[in-house]
């Protein structure tokens, strides 16, 4: 297979992996640079991370197994556990597209931390398979997060995405921009 024909060196899967490898490596260091910093860069970078999911291209799981996934359970634990830190009372909002709110008449609590997290497993596991540079591997890594995507964390991200606009334009005043500059000043 030429590379022209190879969907692991397509235009839209090379973007995805470079987002992809920056949300991994924003959510690892979250709240590093601040609450503010954080909640405007991840409803600026959920929305592409989200687009180029959308374009990656099609290509079937050709494993028999699945491949070795690498983000553990204490790499997702520490990564919704800072995020869910540097939240506090925010991370929680309430979910309104889980298939039990039918039948339910009091609230679902979901956490922006535990969908980010989410997304930061598949999207992590996905990166560390490209890192293979075993073609195979990138292949089936491509066919993995694709439908995880529709399947599961696109979802999630929309989900968080809409909690943390919500946040984002609260109005509280630590979500103004002059003053979290103010506070990383002193």
């Amino acid at each position: 297979m030429t590379n022209e024909n190879n969907p692991i060196y397509e235009r839209n899967t090379l973007e995805f992996v470079t987002v992809a490898l920056e949300y991994c490596s924003f959510v690892e260091h979250a709240g590093e640079k601040g609450l503010f910093n954080f909640v405007d860069k991840a409803t600026k970078l959920l929305p592409l991370l989200y687009l180029k999911a959308l374009l990656l291209p099609e290509v079937e799981s050709e494993e028999e197994t699945i491949p070795e996934l690498t983000v553990t359970e204490e790499m997702y634990e520490a990564v919704r556990q800072r995020i869910a830190i540097l939240l506090g009372e925010r991370d929680t909002y309430l979910e309104t597209f889980q298939e039990d709110m039918r039948y339910s008449e009091t609230p679902i609590a979901a956490f922006i931390s535990e969908n980010l997290a989410d997304v930061y497993q598949d999207t992590g596991n996905f990166v560390a398979l490209f890192r293979q540079e075993n073609e195979e591997a990138m292949r089936e890594a491509i066919a993995l997060c694709a439908q995880n995507f529709r399947d599961y964390w696109g979802g999630r991200l929309l989900n968080a995405l809409k909690a943390l606009h919500a946040v984002r334009f609260s109005g509280d005043e630590d979500m103004q921009p002059i003053e979290e500059e103010e506070e990383e000043q002193a």
